[in-house]
């Protein structure tokens, strides 16, 4: 698809601002803890798609009003972020706003999704980073675009130094919430103080983070090679073809993120000759926190095969058992190490080793219209560095005739080993010729 026709693809887009209906108050700050200032250059973008049975009736004047009283406990949210004396970037909760856009597509609902263009994903959610005015940038963008035949998509765009994908759905899935009027009955977000320095940096260097030189106030991740995007359903069926190929018969199979990530894992290593990626980061949702406040909380571990393995000859169960059970939770290294510098230092976890990040337990699809849940929901990343990230999410329930459960996966890496990853993907039972 060539880039003149993509730009129509998505047109009329108009631009407001929604906040809380509510003044937050004067001289109201939220200051993002080391773990969030890490995750500072990533955003999440989700697309929520809906058929024209559920959005009809669902006006923007609806939408907007319903959003009023959601941002009242989400107003850390519509604030923009500043920097204090010392450098540390910290949000000052102004009721600026969240960017609301509207926006048409020419297409029907069935033809977009049809044609699997990954690439035009990013039509249907800002891609708008925060910077370089820190004061002007929206850390919340949402979209709403109209198909020809009457559905809708819901594009959110994230930043990441919010809260991790495990709290913007739980955000996004309040909104559905209010949408039907019902009680938020949810606590609402109560801004951080500056935390207290603690006057030492980490015993050992974190792993799954890396530095990089400072970027200013324009927070995206430069990279070194061109990155692309492509993803895959796998069927329920493929997914239990999966595990018996590893597994075999036995009943000590480990879960199945952990079995697909091992064959993936196999499959870049094919691809970087003497450059097999040896480590590698793991995250996962904490399940002794709940997702109702904003922040930073998921598990983010390395794990570590050792100089000494070739991971192309390493059995897939030998690899998926490491992945299960020899991770290092490194977020308390991580946090340090960003408060040794007070802050202001630039890192980054997503790509900073292959990164494989388990969304298949989330609450993506619980974000509800007239009690109808989407029918397709998409999620990627953007500031993803050179060594890559692997995004598990589930297949809607149900959606298959077969009435088995599926996953479905994006990959995000250099644009150049795209094609032989995807041949390695299909050599090992991952992708069909129809998704090439």
């Amino acid at each position: 698809m060539g880039y003149p026709q993509e730009e129509t693809l998505v047109y009329d887009i108009r631009l407001s601002s929604v906040g809380p209906g509510q003044v937050s108050g004067t001289d109201v700050f939220h200051s993002p803890t080391g773990l969030d200032l890490t995750m500072k250059l990533h955003y999440l973008r989700t697309v929520y798609f809906f058929d024209n049975e559920v959005a009809q009736g669902i006006t923007i004047m609806r939408i907007k009003e319903r959003m009023f009283s959601w941002f009242n406990h989400y107003f850390i949210t519509c604030g923009r972020f500043r920097r204090s004396e010392s450098g540390r970037p910290f949000i000052k909760c102004n009721d600026c706003g969240a960017r609301f856009i509207e926006a048409k597509c020419d297409k029907s609902l069935d033809e977009w999704l049809e044609m699997k263009d990954w690439d035009s994903y990013k039509l249907l959610a800002s891609q708008q980073v925060i910077g370089p005015d820190l004061s002007f940038s929206p850390s919340i963008l949402l979209q709403v675009t109209h198909f020809r035949c009457g559905g809708i998509s819901l594009g959110l765009s994230w930043a990441h130094v919010l809260g991790d994908p495990f709290a913007a759905f739980e955000f996004i899935n309040t909104w559905g919430r209010s949408m039907t009027y019902l009680d938020l009955n949810k606590p609402i977000n109560i801004p951080r103080p500056v935390p207290k320095p603690t006057g030492h940096g980490p015993q050992t260097e974190p792993v799954s983070s890396k530095r990089v030189d400072p970027v200013g106030d324009h927070w995206i991740l430069p990279n070194n090679c061109k990155m692309d995007t492509f993803s895959f359903q796998l069927t329920g069926s493929q997914m239990n073809y999966l595990q018996a190929q590893i597994w075999g018969p036995s009943g000590d199979q480990t879960p199945p993120f952990e079995s697909l990530c091992a064959v993936i894992w196999h499959c870049v290593a094919r691809v970087r000759p003497g450059f097999e990626p040896k480590t590698v980061t793991v995250c996962k949702p904490d399940p002794g926190h709940g997702n109702d406040i904003i922040g930073n909380n998921q598990v983010i571990s390395k794990v570590e095969a050792g100089g000494e393995t070739s991971i192309t000859e390493t059995d897939f169960k030998v690899l998926a058992s490491m992945l299960a059970e020899q991770g290092i939770d490194e977020r308390n290294q991580i946090e340090e190490a960003m408060e040794k510098d007070e802050g202001v230092a630039d890192f980054f976890v997503y790509g900073a080793n292959l990164s494989f990040v388990d969304l298949e337990e989330t609450n993506v699809y619980d974000l509800e219209l007239k009690g109808k849940k989407p029918r397709f929901v998409y999620t990627t990343l953007q500031g993803v560095g050179d060594d890559g990230v692997v995004l598990v999410m589930p297949w809607p329930k149900g959606a298959n005739k077969n009435g088995s459960d599926g996953k479905f996966v994006t990959m995000i890496l250099p644009e150049d080993q795209i094609l032989k990853i995807k041949s390695e993907l299909k050599i090992n039972g991952l992708l069909l010729e129809s998704d090439f």
